[in-house]
């Protein structure tokens, strides 16, 4: 291109166009299209697997972890135990956990993305009283009362309990779940400890259904799982009787209580070396985009020895520089890729 400005789809112009229509297919990594239905053994719908591990991860085929990497990894599956990953962001702690499932056939990765008000109940199940309330009271007002089966009656409680991500991975099953705790040092101080007794026994109860448990069917509610599916819990607890993959990450900016780490199998995941950049770079962007763009893998490599830099920034200067190539290349990349640990 001659005009470094032909790229641009907003031009800040004040006038409507149908620049929309020049715009390039999304990233692989941001294409959400492919959405669909998904249940808990064949993820085929919702695109987050060719997100996470990249839409060309077959030209990467020649890549294998490191040797630490895959005998920790190994290591928790052998002993049931929670695999802890800590690493600078972007190094590819979250995929881990969806390369594991997709290699040993573990159906869809069960996602608890923590935030700062996250709790161990958001991770169990939801209970929605409100909704049974509102029931409850439609039926009475409707001459229904609380006739078996009835909105809001007994038998229905299944249906305003829904099972969260770690809920739902302690199921009981013949294989293990995947379940992903992502970034666990964003967490209030207590969480960590929280989830020690639970990640223990494999087992948790819900009181909602322990108490009515003798007024159920049999003992049995129907509940929603984090997958969407319904599932049928008796006595109003969920027992595992095969202890899912776990894999908590964290970006190491706080140290957790001794009590979970010992329960954990510890692994980190250092600095990528030029090779395994390029590997990552394939596995989303192809081995054209990898080789057209080995000059920026070798920049951002440099830089990263004194920055605090993640690989999703180096995706999106390769991707956006190879689709747009504008003439200012270099200078787009170094916008894209700014460092993460400077002062603000």
């Amino acid at each position: 291109m001659t005009d470094s400005s032909e790229w641009l789809i907003y031009r800040g112009a004040g006038e409507p166009h149908d620049g929309m229509s020049r715009l390039p297919p999304p990233p692989p990594w941001r294409d959400f299209s492919a959405r669909g239905a998904e249940t808990a053994r064949e993820p085929a719908g919702d695109g987050s697997r060719d997100r996470r591990l990249g839409a060309h991860r077959h030209l990467a085929e020649l890549h294998r972890p490191g040797a630490e990497e895959l005998e920790m990894i190994n290591a928790a599956l052998y002993l049931r135990r929670p695999l802890l990953v800590t690493g600078s962001p972007g190094a590819g702690k979250s995929t881990l956990a969806h390369s594991v499932a997709y290699e040993l056939g573990l159906g869809a990765v069960l996602r608890w993305s923590i935030v700062s008000r996250s709790a161990l109940q958001d991770g169990l199940y939801h209970y929605d009283a409100i909704a049974r309330l509102q029931d409850v009271q439609i039926a009475a007002q409707g001459g229904y009362g609380s006739a078996a089966g009835s909105p809001g009656s007994v038998e229905a409680i299944g249906g305003y309990i829904r099972l969260g991500p770690l809920g739902t991975a302690l199921l009981p099953s013949d294989t293990p779940r995947v379940l992903l705790i992502d970034e666990l040092d964003k967490s209030d101080i207590d969480l960590p400890n929280d989830l020690l007794n639970v990640l223990e026994e494999g087992e948790f109860e819900i009181p909602e259904l322990r108490r009515l448990a003798d007024r159920l069917p049999d003992g049995e509610a129907e509940v929603l799982t984090a997958d969407g599916t319904k599932v049928r819990v008796r006595d109003g607890r969920v027992r595992c009787t095969s202890f899912p993959f776990v894999v908590l990450t964290s970006n190491g900016e706080r140290d957790f209580p001794a009590p979970l780490m010992r329960r954990c199998i510890h692994l980190e995941l250092g600095r990528p070396d030029h090779n395994r950049l390029a590997t990552f770079v394939r596995a989303h962007l192809g081995d054209e985009a990898a080789r057209a763009g080995d000059d920026l893998i070798a920049r951002f490599l440099e830089r990263s020895r004194g920055e605090l830099l993640a690989t999703d920034q180096l995706l999106n200067a390769l991707y956006l520089t190879d689709a747009a190539a504008p003439p200012s290349r270099e200078r787009l990349a170094d916008l894209l890729i700014q460092r993460l640990d400077r002062p603000r």
